[in-house]
């Protein structure tokens, strides 16, 4: 099948994991094994080796100019190491420009902790992605960086790119965009990548067993604490817009009928610094049951954060080639229903994944 070359906004935790799952699992070249967080190990005739990253960029001062293979362990990455043993990939992280992607609060904390941006001019994004031969640009922008998203989505189309946007900017879900996508004929997944198993994932699956076994969720909420520069930048409320509207509307959706806003509360609740990676969420969910006898639920899940999301992101990049391959603009619909926590269109995790297989196998479109 040949490789998917991809491109890379964002070198941080999330993309530290998904480059050391690269290697971590390069040998694997069959279905027999598995590999934990993958739909399948060969998707549509890619293999987890066949994705070769091409392009990176970044705003940090550790990691523009350095090789991608050691910019992923630069400062303030903090994630979990599985996979020490990564070659030079001959990729240069390059300036990026920095729009909105750095918060003016991040400049307030210990270097470690936060960004140092490089003095280093910034890239034309679309220039290097065309000239990397890029097929897949990967989103990985702090939350809140609404303009640096539009400037990497504008880059993509106009470059011919697919685009897998793990971050909560909307661009496939937004008709306007989508459409954009559509015309250009360039395949996108988004918004907002769903963990393996996160804190999203778990609310909406006890969301659903509540609303299939017929009980009345009066009020629910989800809190979330981490160590990470994700949850240092989502300290600036401001920012935070997007991420709340794309975490709520996915537990809602799951839900007969929405509840009240004021009975809903989901979104991350501070900063602890020596979590690092890991992230502990707190979900309570609370209902009446036969003869309004109250049911309660509380869950408390403790994950490393960045792993968690790498498998399903080798999955939508491999899903966004296949579209590439078969010429589909816009929206895919099922990978991003799938992977995704604000795609264009919700359904139930358990039908996403039947249309993903039925994608896969060419039964379905998108």
């Amino acid at each position: 099948m040949g490789k998917i070359k991809i491109a890379i906004a964002g070198v941080g935790n999330c993309a530290s994991s998904l480059v050391q799952g690269l290697f971590y699992y390069r040998d694997v070249d069959s279905n027999d094994r598995p590999v934990p967080g993958l739909m399948h190990n060969v998707l549509g005739g890619y293999r987890i080796s066949d994705i070769e990253p091409v392009a990176a960029f970044d705003i940090d001062a550790r990691k523009v100019g350095k090789d991608l293979s050691e910019a992923i362990f630069s400062q303030p990455n903090c994630t979990k190491v599985f996979q020490k043993d990564i070659p030079e990939l001959g990729v240069e992280v390059r300036m990026a420009p920095v729009l909105d992607g750095v918060a003016d609060h991040m400049n307030n904390y210990p270097e470690h902790q936060t960004f140092l941006i490089s003095k280093e001019k910034p890239v034309d994004v679309k220039k290097v992605l065309e000239e990397s031969g890029a097929d897949v640009l990967l989103n990985y922008l702090p939350v809140g960086s609404e303009e640096a998203t539009r400037h990497y989505a504008a880059a993509a189309l106009d470059a011919g790119v697919a685009f897998v946007n793990c971050m909560p900017v909307f661009i496939l879900s937004d008709p306007e965009w989508e459409k954009r996508f559509r015309d250009a004929g360039v395949p996108g997944v988004g918004d907002d990548i769903k963990a393996q198993v996160g804190a999203t994932i778990t609310h909406r699956t006890l969301a659903k067993l509540f609303s299939d076994r017929g009980v009345k969720i009066d009020r629910t909420y989800q809190l979330n604490t981490g160590g990470n520069t994700d949850f240092l930048n989502m300290l600036e409320r401001s920012r935070l817009k997007s991420k709340k509207i794309s975490k709520t509307e996915s537990v809602q959706s799951q839900l007969p009928s929405p509840l009240p806003d004021d009975d809903i509360h989901i979104g991350p609740s501070d900063y602890v610094p020596w979590q690092k990676d890991n992230k502990i969420a707190f979900i309570r969910i609370e209902g009446r049951k036969f003869g309004d006898v109250p049911v309660n639920i509380e869950v408390r899940l403790s994950v490393e954060d960045s792993p968690n999301s790498a498998g399903v992101a080798i999955d939508a990049i491999r899903c966004a080639k296949l579209g590439l391959d078969r010429g589909i603009g816009g929206a895919l619909i099922s990978i991003s229903a799938y992977t995704m926590k604000h795609p264009p269109q919700q359904y139930p995790d358990s039908l996403a994944r039947q249309m993903v297989e039925e994608f896969i196998n060419g039964e379905r479109e998108r």
